[in-house]
């Protein structure tokens, strides 16, 4: 690769794992030697991010809870209103809902920005105490999520450009769920891979025909050889 690589900004679950929604172990080969930044972004709290980029050896630049946490350049911002969620969430519960995680919620444990509700639970119920609160339900196929409207990954992915001194243009997105729309909607270049949803597959730039990190790693292997 040359200094034409590309930063890139990448989604997690269904992006860089494997069917069964384990990280795909090629990850450690592909991430750490990309000459440009790489981006984390996605819809878990903020710490899954922070650790991932850790452990694969990145710079610690990421966007989590769909763009409520951006962690760029060594700097924290916070976009999402915890606590009106929180107390949506509360709301739901009183009226019969069931956030779905079980006693110990690993899944809000650690958010900062909105809440998670498992996908089994009373949609109807759910947007309902949601929009008394002016609040948005966002399905990611994973879970819905609770947040203050007008949060999302691309203006986190605004975000983290200006502050590593890039234009959101000047990124690669990749990713397969609704809640990369708006990441594909400000990177240069957007790719879905082939298990993504349909919101993601109408709004990238391409669709690959490989699932999960296999479609990735074919993005990645294109680049690579074109910047060669």
């Amino acid at each position: 690769m040359t200094a034409d690589t590309p930063p890139l900004a990448l989604d997690i679950d269904g992006t860089l794992t494997d069917g069964t929604g384990r990280l795909d172990p090629r990850t450690f080969n592909y991430l750490p030697a990309w000459d440009a930044p790489v981006v984390l972004a996605t819809g878990k709290a903020f710490p899954y991010p922070v650790s991932l980029s850790h452990y694969l050896g990145l710079e610690q630049n990421v966007i989590a809870e769909n763009g409520g946490v951006v962690l760029a350049d060594g700097v924290v911002s916070y976009q999402g209103d915890r606590e009106r969620a929180q107390a949506a969430a509360d709301a739901f519960v009183e009226r019969g809902g069931d956030l779905g995680w079980g006693e110990f919620d690993a899944i809000n444990e650690w958010r900062r920005t909105e809440i998670a509700v498992n996908l089994d639970a009373d949609e109807e119920l759910l947007r309902s105490v949601a929009s008394e609160f002016e609040l948005d339900v966002f399905d990611t196929g994973y879970a819905f999520h609770v947040k203050t409207p007008g949060v999302e990954k691309g203006t986190g992915l605004k975000a983290v450009a200006d502050a590593l001194g890039y234009e959101p243009a000047d990124f690669v997105a990749i990713g397969d769920s609704e809640n990369d729309v708006s990441t594909f909607d400000v990177a240069g270049r957007s790719f879905a891979v082939a298990n993504a949803d349909t919101a993601a597959k109408e709004a990238a730039d391409a669709v690959v025909e490989e699932s999960y990190f296999d479609g990735t790693a074919s993005v990645l292997e294109s680049i690579r050889d074109d910047s060669a």
